[in-house]
Order: C-alpha cells, then structure tokens, then sequence
C-alpha cells in the first residue's frame, strides 16, 4: 500500500509527499525517474496527454508534474520525479527523487534510460533496484540508437537487470502500449521480477552482513529493504538520515544493537586502513563497474567512432583550458544580443507602432472623438502597450530561445560541470549557475 494510505502513525510524514491524490483504492502509483534529457517528460506528456497538473514538491522550489493514464479497468497515476543522474543525493532534485521512491513507495517505478548512453544511465536504475524491486526499464530514443548504429539487447537487458524492459520512442508514440502493458501485468497479474544484487568488494559485504540482522529486525513493519539501509547506515548524509527519522518516528542510529554494530564495524575499518568515505568511493565505483559490464553485454556498436565527434567536444568544451573561456564567450555572446542586439528590433517595433499611434490620432480627431477619449485609449492604454511591446519582445524573443538551443544541444549541463567544483566551494551546486543566469536576466528585464 502507497505512504499515501497509510495509518495516522505516519500520516504526519505522508504529508511531505502527497503530490497525488488517488482516485479509488485500486489506482496505481508510478514514479517516472530518469537521468536528465533522455525523453522521460516526453514519455511523461505521451502517456498522460492533458490529464496532468503541475506544481511544487512540498517545502521545495523544484516543480513536480503528476498526471493519469487511463489503460484497461485501471487508472496509473504518474508522478514524474526531477531528472538526476545519481540517487546519492548531492542536490534538491536527487534528493526529492530518491526520498520519493524510499518512503512515498509508489507501487512502481519506471526508470526511463536513453539508448544511445546506456551505460551511463545505468547507474541510476542499479541505485534504484536497489531500494525497490518492483521496478520497469523502459529504454527510450530507440530511434536514435539505430540512427547511430547501436543495437540494444531488450532481451539480454532484462535478464541482466531481473526486471521488465521495454524499448521505446516517445517522441514518436512508439512502445508505448507495450509500456503501458507491462504496468498492468506487473502490479495487477502480480509478475515475478528477481532483480539483481550488485556484489560490493568483500570487506563492504562484510559490513553489510553484520548490519543487516540487527536492521532487519527493525523494519518489520516498513517496505525499506534492510541491504539498501544498511549501506548507507555505513556513511549516512544528513538529509537522509532526518528523513529516515521522520518516516520510522525513531532515530535508527541510536538503537543500542545498531550503533554498537556500527561502532565495531567502524573499528575494524579503521584498524584495515578503511573509512566510510573509501566505502563510499568504493560502493559508487562498484556500481559504475557493475553498468559497465550490463552495457557490454547488451550494446552492440556497429560504428565504434559515433562517440568520436561528441568526445571531441566534449573535451573541447569541459577542458580546464578552454572550457570556462568558451563558456564566458558565449555567454557574453547571449548577454550581448539580447541587451544591445536587441535595441535595433526595438526601434523598428516602436517606429512602427507609433507610426499607428499617430495615425490613430488622426483618426479621432477627424471622426470629432472628445479629447478625453483621445488621451485614455491612445496616448494612455495604446503608447503604453506599445511601449511594453517593443522594449520587452525582443529581449525576450532573443534570450529564451538562445537559452533553449543551448539546453537542446546539450551545453547547459557542460557549463554546470564547469562550475560545479566553485559553486561547491560556496556550499552550492553547479546547476546554480543556470537559475543565476535566468535570474540576471530578469533583473535586466525589470531595470528596462
């Protein structure tokens, strides 16, 4: 049953995640995940068509879009989480994401991956199998693959991953009923997944073995998975460890078996040379082996040089040379044609309406209009239109659409990545420097 229902013991806790509302008590919950730019609004918006609303994460700035699909005698009410490429919560989005699927527990979650980087997305569905089993890879832009000459295995994928996967093309309306099937047969027909479990080095297994038992014990009554809470009990961060109080109404790290657990594990790391953070460089690594060798077993590339050109640029644009000057330029490029580019579309939209505004003038004049009149509806409520519409358009129309050509083509997340270790500095992100740039904008737009 979804947190959503659950008894008043923590209906306090639900709160923080009652983004949806179910209509009857058989409507299943979906969480749409996914890493950035691969597709999932597009397969969001494909299933959902106008039956969605959209608003803000409890407590939070980040926006969230939930909406329903209609498919046999059942209603999938879709929640579609923040784009995050990790689980390991670094940022609001991760952390709204991972908090989402650990303690809202939707009845499924659909992991949407782009087919022409699977390896790099794999990341995410392995973090994400590792809370819940009760999971569907749909592996979107199967278009794009081909067009690239990548043959992706649905098969062998699967039965890597011990879940359902299905290949899509949103964009293009494709695997979506399939998709859609696959819900239905999972959460309705009761479909058995095996969901694999990633193997850590011998002395995390270790850990996770003496833990596991005395955490078992206390999650009875919870759908959080002991192994899952027991790597992370090995290096808890803050956020989760609040959360985790709130949703068991007790601190887990002061239950006397679990810390005392903890404090010898913690002995013998240190007396191995070990700490948590090598245990947790080591569980990231682990992971990002683990996809490594899920992709070699499922793609096959027919061009071994389609990644060549996008390297190239990559190394190109995220240099430590050359990265952050490109990125000053085009920046100032954007700044420049939007303040004082744009002057020169402003004239001509300002001659040519007051050109109209004088010509309306004599219009009343000539029809013997009273001069009130004349004052309110063209020098007035006319000019002031005029005005609004020649200063701010072609801002406007130059900025936002620059800005979206730099998302499409993929070179916000390259200036993010640039920032990311200066922003840290601060205690922030490098996905800062987007909002910065939008927020100076507007700064602009109100100083004119």
């Amino acid at each position: 049953m979804s947190l959503i229902n659950k008894p008043a013991s923590r209906c306090d806790f639900s709160q923080d995640f009652r983004v949806v509302d179910k209509i009857s008590e058989d409507d299943i919950v979906v969480a749409v995940a996914g890493n950035p730019n691969v597709g999932k609004s597009t397969l969001f918006n494909a299933l959902t068509g106008l039956n969605q609303h959209t608003g803000n994460w409890p407590g939070k700035t980040v926006a969230n879009a939930r909406g329903i699909c209609k498919y046999k005698d059942k209603n999938f009410i879709l929640v579609d989480l923040p784009g995050t490429y990790s689980l390991i919560a670094n940022s609001t989005e991760e952390e709204i994401a991972r908090d989402f699927i650990c303690f809202a527990q939707p009845n499924l979650v659909v992991v949407v991956v782009d087919a022409t980087c699977l390896e790099r997305n794999l990341n995410l569905v392995l973090q994400i199998l590792e809370i819940t089993s009760n999971v569907i890879v749909c592996v979107n832009l199967m278009d794009e693959a081909q067009k690239k000459k990548l043959a992706v295995d649905i098969d062998e994928l699967s039965l890597q991953l011990g879940v359902p996967v299905i290949g899509t093309s949103a964009r293009n309306q494709q695997g979506l009923e399939a998709l859609k099937n696959e819900i239905y047969s999972l959460y309705v027909k009761k479909t058995k997944t095996y969901n694999i479990k990633v193997q850590y080095s011998e002395k995390i297994e270790w850990a996770i073995s003496r833990l596991e038992p005395s955490v078992s014990n206390l999650l009875e009554d919870s759908a959080i998975l002991p192994r899952w809470l027991s790597i992370k009990l090995l290096n808890m961060d803050e956020n989760l460890h609040r959360t985790l109080n709130k949703y068991l109404s007790f601190d887990i790290m002061e239950n006397q078996k679990v810390a005392a657990t903890l404090a010898n594990i913690n002995r013998e790391l240190f007396l191995s040379g070990a700490n948590a953070d090598l245990l947790h460089d080591e569980v990231v690594t682990t992971l990002i082996k683990k996809a490594n060798e899920i992709y070699e077993k499922c793609v096959r590339v027919e061009d071994q040089q389609y990644t060549k050109k996008d390297r190239k640029i990559d190394k190109l644009l995220t240099s430590k040379i050359t990265g952050i000057p490109i990125m000053l330029l085009m920046l100032f490029i954007i700044f420049w044609l939007t303040i004082t580019g744009a002057n020169y579309p402003s004239e001509l939209i300002a001659s040519g309406l007051f050109f109209v505004q004088d010509k309306l003038v004599q219009l009343f004049e000539f029809i013997g209009a009273p001069q009130w009149i004349t004052d309110m509806l063209i020098l007035g409520v006319y000019r002031t239109l005029a005005w609004v519409i020649s200063v701010m358009l072609p801002p406007m129309a130059i900025f936002f659409p620059l800005f979206t050509l730099l998302e499409d083509s993929g070179y916000l997340p390259r200036i993010a990545f640039n920032l990311d270790k200066f922003f840290k500095k601060a205690g922030a992100h490098g996905k800062q420097a987007l909002t910065m740039c939008m927020g100076s904008k507007c700064m602009l737009f109100n100083e004119v």
